[in-house]
């Protein structure tokens, strides 16, 4: 992520107008539906829905603008990027432990969300909430009954993790391993595939990659296991998240070409991977929260949008249900939606879809779960210094131990009951394939059968080569995402789904402004430069609508850096030749087919 320090720009804003957003912000009293506070200036009222990362973004950047901004978010700041407190966990005073619905990747292919960063004050960090982000030192393939594949992740100022013998003896079997059983002339063709992506013109992955599956442009069904599962499943869902068979080669690609270049040190805002040394509402999303209320942003929790109304060519009002459940008007010279498109699209009515186009064309993006469990163990375990991909777990787990990269915290000084020592926090990519223990989908299990199966996949992929990494004895307690719901019935749900990336996607993803005057849209299914549902998209989503805001008001405010993705010139000249191959019907030269 980017970081320039406290602030990076000053803008211009009447002291009546800030001391009145400042006082707005100060509280939720009775008033609070009106999204006009008393000292906004005519024209400069704007209804946020939403307190995720998008609509946290689009508040910071019409705030600084001089903006009078309302946030209504229904359950909690933060969105799908925010910790949590696990109930009834705090004894002793400490704190209780950390949850959350996923666990948080900052790589450093990311520009817009540090430029954000940055700008975020946290005391004694010259550089903000941007300082927060540390470099786990290594990460690794874990594969079911071989040796697992440990790769460092080198970067200046890095510090390679200590090694024992067996360590060393363990990542030379793994490596060794994986190259007499991945054959050359298959690593030869992902290389070549890689080339021909790298090299294609911009019109040929909007068109041709975009209704290309990676699977099917790697020729995954012709290779073998280790192909399948390292070069393509492996890094799809590290970089990713998403599923090989179904994603877009265009997001895989442009994806996977962006970390190459970071690992490189090409474009990079940092290094490839970097996670926050707190848990994050401590780390980034409080402190944020605060440094907006300090701009005038007002906050109402527990508002729910129920729907944009349309008429006379514009939005006239928003209709939402207040904590109570009573519906309220609300009233607002611009607003912004910035609530998943699962939810969103559901608060659109015919007459403002019919106003643009595409509106409508958000009920073909699709979504699917991807949730997190922690499991907290009574003694420290750092499994591995970074993340961990379970490459053969029928569920597709990825996880970190995280107390580790949390060097100002003592876990079982700080946090639960003192017995805890450590979380690890997993991700469930796969919920609709059948477990090793029940023999049931994720979905099908009740919750608690959820956590035991997992930890028998996890066991399973780390205990397999006479080393026990997990045993039962360590466990002391788990954390399922309480936005699941309705596990083991017949129609569970999620609140908090992952837009997914299967063919044909990038053409169906809206842009920030639309066809409407007073209504934009962010969060991380618009289009952006980074053609990934993720914070980043969100973060750059919520600039493209707030300079879109300032282009019909026509303000001389100074518009929202949207920093777009590295570019490196020798291969730019490469994807020109591309471009005339491609308008002539050819296929890239390098292109075996």
């Amino acid at each position: 992520m980017d970081r320039t320090g406290n602030t990076r720009r000053t803008f211009m804003a009447g002291g009546a107008a800030v001391a009145g957003a400042v006082a707005a912000g100060a509280g939720t009293g009775a008033a609070a539906h009106a999204a006009s506070g008393a000292g906004a200036a005519a024209g400069r009222s704007v209804a946020v829905f939403g307190g995720g990362v998008a609509g946290l973004t689009a508040a910071h950047e019409l705030a600084e603008r001089g903006y009078a901004v309302t946030v209504y978010e229904r359950r909690a700041l933060g969105g799908k990027a925010r910790s949590m407190d696990v109930p009834g966990s705090a004894k002793g005073g400490r704190r209780p432990l950390p949850g959350e619905h996923g666990f948080r990747f900052v790589p450093g292919i990311y520009h817009n969300l540090p430029d954000t960063m940055r700008r975020i004050p946290f005391p004694g960090n010259p550089g903000g909430v941007w300082d927060n982000l540390v470099a786990p030192r290594e990460m690794s393939f874990a594969r079911t009954g071989r040796e697992d594949i440990r790769i460092p992740i080198p970067w200046p100022g890095h510090q390679p993790p200590e090694l024992s013998l067996d360590d060393i003896r363990r990542a030379l079997t793994g490596l060794i391993d994986t190259a007499l059983n991945l054959p050359a002339h298959e690593v030869l063709y992902f290389v070549n595939r890689a080339l021909v992506f790298l090299t294609s013109c911009d019109e040929r992955r909007d068109d041709q990659w975009e209704h290309t599956p990676w699977w099917e442009f790697t020729r995954a069904d012709r290779m073998s296991a280790d192909y399948q599962r390292i070069l393509v499943v492996g890094v799809t869902r590290n970089i990713v998240a998403t599923k090989a068979e179904e994603a877009s080669t265009r997001t895989v690609g442009s994806l996977g070409e962006a970390f190459v270049f970071n690992a490189l040190g090409q474009g990079a805002d940092g290094p490839p991977d970097r996670i926050l040394n707190l848990p994050t509402n401590e780390a980034w999303i409080d402190p944020w929260v605060t440094h907006l209320r300090t701009l005038g942003v007002r906050f109402e929790l527990g508002w729910t949008l129920r729907e944009v109304r349309y008429g006379a060519g514009r939005v006239e009002a928003a209709l939402v249900e207040d904590p109570s459940g009573v519906r309220q008007r609300i009233t607002a010279d611009h607003y912004v939606s910035a609530i998943p498109v699962e939810h969103a699209r559901r608060t659109w009515p015919a007459a403002l879809r019919a106003a643009d186009p595409q509106l409508a064309r958000c009920d073909r993006l699709q979504t699917d779960w991807m949730t997190g469990i922690q499991f907290y163990l009574n003694r420290p375990t750092p499994i591995l210094h970074g993340h961990l991909n379970c490459v053969d777990t029928p569920w597709s787990l990825t996880a970190i131990a995280q107390a580790q990269h949390w060097p100002d915290r003592d876990f079982p000084a700080d946090y639960g009951d003192g017995v805890a020592a450590d979380c690890l926090s997993v991700d469930v990519s796969e919920w609709d394939k059948p477990g090793i223990l029940y023999g049931k989908t994720a979905k099908q299990c009740t919750r608690e059968q959820v956590a035991r199966e997992v930890w028998a996949q996890l066991k399973a992929t780390l205990n397999d080569t006479g080393r026990t990494v997990l045993s039962d004895g360590m466990l002391h307690s788990w954390f399922l995402d309480p936005g699941v719901d309705g596990l083991g019935t017949p129609n569970p749900t999620n609140e908090d789904e992952l837009l997914i990336h299967p063919v044909g996607t990038f053409h169906n993803r809206p842009s920030a402004g639309t066809r409407i005057p007073n209504f934009f849209l962010a969060g991380d299914y618009v289009a952006v430069d980074i053609d990934l549902a993720t914070m980043e998209g969100a973060n750059a989503s919520a600039r493209q609508a707030v300079n879109a805001l300032l282009d019909r008001e026509g303000s001389t405010a100074p518009r929202c850096r949207v920093i777009p993705m590295h570019r490196v010139p020798a291969v730019e000249a490469l994807k020109r030749h591309d471009l005339l191959r491609y308008r002539l019907g050819l296929p890239n030269a390098l292109d075996l087919g």
